[in-house]
Formats: structure tokens, C-alpha cells, sequence
């Protein structure tokens, strides 16, 4: 998802330029409501990227640029976001893991580290990617996770959601599903599944694709609770995909419920797997 605001470009610093370089990956988790998304920002706003930046640095003493899988807008959180960094340090994976979470705030924390080839790129090298959207269904809105779900206080009719969400199944012009600031020169992207499960008053959408668009998941699920609470009929998700024209389509859903959960990658780098997140929602579906 592409950010509006003006970013930062870096070039990655490993220290001395003599001295041998490694590259490590690692995964990162946040709660991205206090920040202004993933990418650095020249305004100096808080965003993740700066603070895992200045986090790794300190423990390699020495000056450290990130990549990340996917950049997340401002608001929206990430249970596996996979990243890699260089660096001329040497040092444990678990000195790595607990120097870098004991130098970031408690909305951030580093949960592996590993080494990698110079081959393996968190962006490029990723095959798919995947995000878990978590809507709050009930009259009254929640004074916990307040912003870790969406709050719809309509009911919603999972049936009639999943009925609309096969329409944008497979390969398909998301022009009308993507924001009007998008900078993406091809609208067209593959969704592989998109899965809608209720849990009490948590209603689950899974989505896996290809890649993103800016606010294509938000808009989707825009669309999807307009359907569900009686709005529009099913078949309106598939007249939007039609029209490509954002004009066609819902109101944005809000960021708050929208969590980056996995990254494909192909099996050679044997990165490590961990049950899909956020955390609470992990334990609903043990």
C-alpha cells in the first residue's frame, strides 16, 4: 500500500566499508495506531520504519536501513511483517532478537531473526501476501481494542459478505477498489482466497493476493459491510469491479481493523513460520 505523505529515501549504511557485510531477515510485529504507517517520513512523524531503524542500530552500533514485504498505511498494524537489513556486526540471533525489542517502544517488537543470502530481498523476493481485517459486530462499541478492530454496530450478514467477496476472486482490474492517490501503474492484481469466518461478534476476512493496492483491502471491505448489513445486494461487489472507477464503489473502511499477517516466500530461504495473527485472533482459531 502506497503512503501519500512524502518519504525517505535511504541508502543502507553497514558501517565500515572494509569490513564484511551480512544480511539478516527478521519479522515484526506492531500496533500501528500511534504511528503514521510503516515508511519513514521527512516530516519526522512517528512511523515504524524509524523506530525499528533506530532500534537495530543501536545494537549494531552503526547506522541501519530496513526493507520491508509490504508498507502498511497509517493506523494499520502488522503481525508479520518480514523485513531484512545489512550490517558489518556480528553478534547472537538472540542477542539481535532482545537488544533490538529492549530499544523499541511496547507497540513494536522484533519476534525472529535469521541469516540470509544477499539473494533473498523482503520486497522483491515475496511471492504473495496476506492480511486479516477484523470487524467489531455488536450495537455497542468497544472500549477494548478500540483501535485493533473496526466497530459496525449494523448487524452483518456473513453469508450474503462471503457470497459478494467470490466476485473478486482471481486476476481482475481493482481500479474501482483502489484509492485515488494510487501510484501503482497497473491496477490489475490476483487474489488468491478471500475468506469470511464470524467468531461471536468478531467477523474475519482473509485475504491473500499477489500484492495491494493503496486502500484496496479497506475498500473491499468497505463494499463487503454494505452488503452485509443489507445495503446493497452481492451482486453490487461485482458491478463495482466493473465500473473501474473508485466513484463506483463504498466508503473506506477504517484502518484500525487491518493487520499484515504473512508473506509468501519461495521454501528455499526456510524463513520461520509462526501461527497467522494478530494474537487474538490466533487463540479463537486453535
Amino acid at each position: 500500500m502506497i503512503m501519500t505523505e512524502t518519504v525517505v529515501e535511504t541508502e543502507v549504511s553497514t558501517g565500515s566499508p572494509d569490513a564484511e557485510r551480512y544480511r539478516y531477515a527478521a519479522c515484526i510485529e506492531y500496533d500501528g495506531s500511534g504511528y503514521h504507517g510503516w515508511q519513514s517520513l521527512k516530516t519526522g512523524l512517528p512511523t515504524i520504519q524509524a523506530a525499528v531503524e533506530a532500534a537495530i542500530g543501536k545494537v549494531a552500533n552503526h547506522p541501519v536501513s530496513v526493507v520491508c514485504a509490504g508498507r502498511t498505511d497509517a493506523g494499520v498494524h502488522g503481525s508479520r511483517q518480514i523485513i531484512h537489513f545489512d550490517t558489518t556486526a556480528v553478534r547472537e540471533l538472540r542477542g539481535w532478537v532482545h537488544g533490538t525489542n529492549a530499544n523499541l517502544p511496547d507497540t513494536i517488537a522484533m519476534r525472529w531473526v535469521k541469516p540470509v543470502s544477499f539473494d533473498f530481498h523482503a520486497r522483491f523476493s515475496a511471492q504473495s501476501r496476506r492480511y486479516r481485517y477484523i470487524i467489531y459486530n455488536h450495537k455497542i462499541r468497544p472500549a477494548h481494542l478500540s483501535r485493533g478492530v473496526t466497530w459496525n454496530y449494523r448487524p452483518l450478514d456473513v453469508d450474503r459478505m462471503r457470497e459478494a467477496s467470490q466476485y473478486l476472486v482471481g486476476e481482475h482490474d481493482f481500479t474501482s477498489y483502489r484509492a485515488v492517490q494510487c501510484q501503482a501503474k497497473n491496477p490489475v492484481r490476483t487474489i488468491e482466497h478471500l475468506e469470511l469466518s464470524r467468531y461471536g461478534d468478531l467477523i474475519i476476512m482473509d485475504v491473500k493476493a499477489n500484492a495491494f493496492l493503496h486502500h484496496m483491502i479497506r475498500n473491499i471491505a468497505g463494499v463487503l459491510m454494505a452488503i452485509g448489513c443489507g445495503k446493497r445486494e452481492p451482486a453490487w461487489a461485482k458491478e463495482v469491479l466493473e465500473a473501474c472507477d473508485r466513484r463506483a464503489g463504498g466508503v473506506t473502511a477504517p484502518p484500525w481493523g487491518l493487520y499484515f499477517v504473512d508473506v509468501g516466500y519461495p521454501e528455499a530461504f526456510d524463513l520461520p513460520r509462526e501461527p497467522l495473527g494478530p494474537s487474538f485472533v490466533t487463540a479463537l482459531l486453535v
